[in-house]
């Protein structure tokens, strides 16, 4: 089962590749976050060493680009002994306005494909191979553009625009070569070498998963791979091979002492000057850590500290957490381009890492956002950040108070992914910013559609805070299924309620549901429109686990927890066959689930079409149904579909051309009116016959009021 974010609801797909969960508000092509000190060789340190220790720090993203190209211990020390003797020697004509890091990867990249020509080499590569996993034997097959497009950005993590420029490409058709790399190493992985979903769709496929697909664009794709069995399995494995390529390179195994050999080689008089730079940076240390201890002692304690923050901080959104001693005011500051940016403060915890942040536009009245995953950069994501655990999405308020007061200040808050460790330094760059609409301009679309670019770096030091766990003990059944409430986590960033469902009912099956509130201790807490996740808890395979987010409680222990439902996701297994004959006049009409189906044309070709509608949504038990069209083999089916979202009160909205909110609608449901069926053989010249329309089931939305009332452990 595959879970999609869809309308500020579930929509739940069928399918059965190796990922169980595939998300679509995955942000930006960070498959492989790594470290990236840029800019970190300061003026005074220009030595070979200052450069072989940044190249050490950097090893995670070079050492898997450098094995796309050599395959012993000696190649690749010799490799690393080359670039960083050349980025010694051309470092004084590095211009300021340079990024360091890919003007390094630049030279690292021309001397790697030197290495596939320069024959004096070979001697080097006589002794045994390394032990390459199985990722870097698949990607030998594919072509050279291919290989170094997918090992740059999602092995070696480089960003779009950074990738392209190191290739001389356009971000386009880098987007092609990942495409069309992608395609050559699933068949390398055994996933078949063709896509069999509509090949209209497929060029989506990347955009989609990056989530840098227009809104618009994205609802239709969302429809469409919706009730496309054929796209859902695509983009599943699609995912799968860029997951793939993840694993396996943090599974590329990097021989300890590495760097040793390599900096043996260096200059013998860069040791005592190496030896001067480690005393001065114990001095350093030890006044860092004095200074820390110092400011670390605080005097704002308990009521104080409470109308210290009442009186200084303008954010109501960020004030309860310095109140309840969850952050502090941090005021980091960068300045790109005209637009100033300030980091107001960090909070961490399981979760995600909740970054408050105001934006200045210093000439002129604009307000600009920034997205996760958009334009943003976590440099040392791989080594701080636990990337299992997604962060919660904020889309912007243009509402608040704080936001209507200037109109070139905008206040928001970001989600990252939570720290590992008890604390860290979060070394943040962003490079592009949302322009924001006036909301009295067009109040149907929060983002203008335009970006500031820039470059706005921050190393933002946070701390994990501490999550509490209740046990819950409620079991009750929606719509006839048996749900049961497991867990109350109560973490600074959010209310997590953690429940399951069971998932062995043989006719209905509870796809998902959705809560208004949470009432603890009498303190309403408000559900997370953008939040909610499926835990593959596998402690027992009869119960499917889900978690549903809240707002934060400030508050204490809970000792009475009421759960408000809004909407259950039933998935109903009805199943039907109806027989087609091309012979036959169309349309024909047949009974299901209380509606009549008409079947508005069957068409024999290559492609063939078969038609269904069903237009009468009044007091219609489905909304979608699951169908197939079982007609020869080899045959890729695509589907095209007529839709309607109809709210409470009978109101119906396009959802394509309505400028509408779906949150905002009372009660939607999303009927869809026609189906517009495509069955293309393989076989060229070879005409498709359907055979039979199958309905295995279909989908409806019930609207509940139930308010339970949940018991503590």
């Amino acid at each position: 089962m595959i879970l999609l974010r869809f309308f500020g609801g579930f929509v739940y797909y069928k399918y059965t590749g190796t990922q169980n969960l595939f998300p679509c508000q995955r942000g930006g092509n960070r498959m492989v976050p790594t470290t990236n000190e840029n800019l970190i060789i300061p003026i005074d340190r220009k030595s070979v060493e200052s450069i072989a220790d940044w190249f050490d720090q950097q090893k995670n993203r070079f050492y898997p680009l450098g094995c796309t190209y050599v395959k012993t211990q000696r190649q690749m020390e010799e490799l690393f002994y080359r670039s960083i003797m050349k980025v010694h020697k051309e470092l004084h004509r590095l211009k300021g306005e340079t990024d360091f890091e890919s003007w390094v990867a630049s030279i690292f990249l021309h001397i790697c494909r030197e290495f596939t020509t320069d024959n004096s080499l070979s001697l080097l590569a006589s002794e045994e191979n390394y032990p390459h996993n199985d990722l870097f034997q698949a990607l030998d097959q594919l072509n050279m553009e291919e290989k170094e497009a997918l090992v740059l950005t999602y092995v070696s993590g480089f960003p779009y625009e950074k990738a392209a420029h190191l290739l001389q490409v356009s971000v386009e058709k880098l987007k092609e070569l990942l495409f069309s790399g992608i395609q050559s190493l699933r068949k390398e992985l055994g996933y078949g070498s063709t896509f069999h979903g509509c090949k209209e769709y497929q060029k989506d496929y990347t955009s989609y998963l990056d989530r840098t697909m227009e809104r618009s664009k994205k609802i239709e794709f969302e429809i469409h791979v919706y009730h496309c069995q054929n796209c859902q399995e695509d983009l599943g494995t699609f995912q799968d091979v860029r997951i793939y390529l993840t694993e396996q390179s943090k599974e590329l195994p990097i021989p300890t002492g590495f760097m040793k050999n390599i900096k043996a080689r260096l200059a013998e008089e860069e040791k005592k000057r190496r030896q001067k730079i480690k005393k001065r940076n114990k001095w350093v240390f030890i006044f860092a850590v004095v200074c820390t201890l110092i400011i670390g002692i605080g005097f704002f304690t308990g009521t104080f500290a409470k109308l210290y923050y009442t009186w200084t901080v303008e954010d109501q959104e960020l004030l309860p957490y310095l109140q309840h001693d969850f952050g502090e005011m941090l005021n980091l500051e960068a300045e790109s381009n005209g637009v100033k940016v300030k980091i107001k403060s960090a909070i961490s915890d399981e979760f995600q890492t909740l970054i408050f942040y105001e934006i200045e536009d210093t000439e002129a009245d604009n307000q600009y956002g920034i997205m996760f995953g958009d334009g943003v950069i976590v440099e040392n994501e791989f080594d701080l950040m636990n990337t299992d655990a997604y962060p919660i999405y904020y889309p912007p308020d243009l509402e608040s108070a704080i936001n209507k007061e200037k109109k070139n200040v905008y206040h928001g808050k970001m989600g990252l992914f939570p720290i590992r460790e008890d604390n860290g330094t979060i070394k943040l760059v962003i490079t592009q910013l949302m322009k924001l609409n006036d909301a009295s301009s067009n109040p149907d679309e929060v983002y203008d559609g335009n970006y500031k670019i820039g470059e706005w770096e921050f190393e933002i030091p946070v701390k994990k805070l501490p999550t509490k766990q209740y046990t819950l003990d409620e079991e009750i059944a929606v719509e006839g299924v048996p749900m049961r409430f497991d867990k109350l986590i109560i973490a600074p960033t959010a209310t997590i309620l953690q429940y399951s469902i069971n998932a062995i009912q043989p006719e209905k099956n509870l796809s998902g549901i959705t809560f208004d509130n949470l009432v603890v201790n009498n303190k309403k807490v408000i559900a997370d429109l953008y939040g909610g996740a499926f835990i593959d808890a596998q402690e027992d395979m009869d119960w499917s686990t889900y978690q549903a987010f809240f707002e934060p409680f400030f508050g204490k222990k809970p000792k009475e927890v009421k759960a408000q439902l809004k909407e259950a996701f039933l998935t109903v297994e009805d199943q039907k066959i109806v027989e087609l004959d091309p012979s036959q006049n169309y349309p024909q009409t047949f009974a299901y689930a209380g509606s009549t189906i008409t079947i508005e044309k069957v068409e024999i070709g290559n492609p063939s079409k078969v038609v269904i509608s069903d237009d009468n949504i009044e007091n219609r038990t489905y909304e979608t149904l699951n169908l197939g069209i079982n007609g020869d083999e080899n045959i890729e089916m695509g589907m095209k579909n007529d839709s309607v979202i109809v709210d409470k009160n009978g109101n119906k909205y396009d959802p394509i051309d309505d400028l509408v909110k779906y949150e905002e609608i009372e009660q939607p449901r999303y009927f869809v009116t026609k189906y517009d069926i495509s069955l293309q053989s393989d076989k060229a010249g070879e005409e498709v016959v359907p055979k039979r329309l199958e309905i295995y089931g279909y989908n409806t939305t019930k609207y509940l009021n139930d308010v339970v009332k949940i018991s503590l452990d």
